[in-house]
């Protein structure tokens, strides 16, 4: 109940900073950089708990169902039930149920990064190419890639499973919809970190000439 709770809590927020933003004129929002990273801090600090505790779900309960409690399958996590799935075959249980805690625990990993980065007020933006960003970006991108590939295995194995005539709850309950958008902002994500390594090498450059 309590998770139920502080995830609805995190929709309604982000919902209602969307609709603030949609009647505020962005011309006459002026935002230092300063002000905006600890508004970002924040975020990625609300978004981080709420990831933490749907991958602790995840996990808990996958275990919970295999080795304490077949029963309590249906109430998986959420609106996510796969006792059908778990009532056909045990092993495409633990399949689908590893596959969704992966994806969910890649996701705080990123966020941890992102909340790292800042409060160790590593991001300088005033002189923005140097290693930590660096690290950080190319980490990103490979934690976006990681989760677009098992976000895509997991639709793919509950497509799969569907087929066998098992009733699978919905691709966007068990979160693992937009595959492709996580690819494709993995692959930004590297050629950006491959920039940053660049500009680095002549940054270092320029300073052993002068």
């Amino acid at each position: 109940m309590l998770k139920n709770n502080y995830l609805l809590f995190i929709n309604k927020f982000l919902l209602l900073l969307l609709h603030n933003f949609k009647h505020l004129n962005i011309m006459e929002i002026k935002i230092g950089s300063k002000q905006m990273l600890k508004i970002l801090y924040i975020l990625s600090w609300i978004i981080f708990i709420g990831l933490c505790i749907e991958a602790g779900g995840f996990i808990f309960n996958t275990i919970y169902t295999l080795f304490i409690d077949p029963a309590k399958t249906p109430q998986f996590w959420s609106e996510i039930d796969l006792s059908a799935l778990y009532t056909f075959n045990a092993t495409h249980f633990i399949t689908q149920g590893s596959l969704i805690s992966i994806v969910a625990v890649l996701k705080a990993i990123l966020f941890y990064l992102i909340v790292k980065i800042i409060h160790d007020k590593k991001l300088d933006l005033a002189q923005p190419f140097n290693n930590a960003t660096q690290r950080f970006v190319s980490n990103a991108a490979y934690l976006s890639i990681g989760i677009g590939l098992f976000s895509n295995w997991g639709a793919n194995f509950a497509k799969w499973c569907t087929l066998q005539n098992v009733k699978m709850p919905t691709i966007e309950s068990m979160h693992m919809d937009g595959s492709d958008v996580w690819l494709f902002m993995g692959i930004i994500l590297l050629v950006i970190a491959q920039i940053f390594k660049r500009g680095i090498e002549i940054q270092t450059e320029n300073e052993l000439t002068v």
